[in-house]
């Protein structure tokens, strides 16, 4: 099963969006968004960027795990992963994006 962009909305009513792999694993998650074209926006950009290894900053969480930031060309952050237990989890994690994101399905859970 290929990988697939979920929209909803969040409990403060803002829409967000989140990358499941073929599992149904989340492996990317966005911030919110007030308009519904602007988590658009953000999906495209994911999109465009997941296959550029240079837009990932990998990260160490306070806790000592491991996770990941994707930005885009102006350096914002369009999304972020999970915390995972290795670096090896993490190196997962982005080579899962860069595969699953720019043919991801959209599902929009809000329509």
């Amino acid at each position: 099963m290929a990988g697939k962009f979920e929209i909803y909305k969040d409990k403060a009513g803002e829409f967000r969006f989140r990358l499941k792999a073929g599992n149904g694993e989340i492996i990317l998650a966005s911030e919110g968004y007030k308009a519904k074209a602007s988590c658009e926006n953000g999906i495209a950009s994911v999109r465009k960027n997941a296959p550029d290894d240079k837009r990932y900053e990998r990260k160490e969480t306070k806790s000592g795990g491991h996770m990941f930031n994707l930005k885009a060309t102006n350096g914002q952050v369009i999304g972020t992963s999970e915390s995972y237990t290795s670096t090896s989890g993490r190196d997962n994690g982005i080579e899962s994006v860069k595969k699953n994101a720019p043919d991801a399905k959209l599902d929009d859970q809000t329509a």
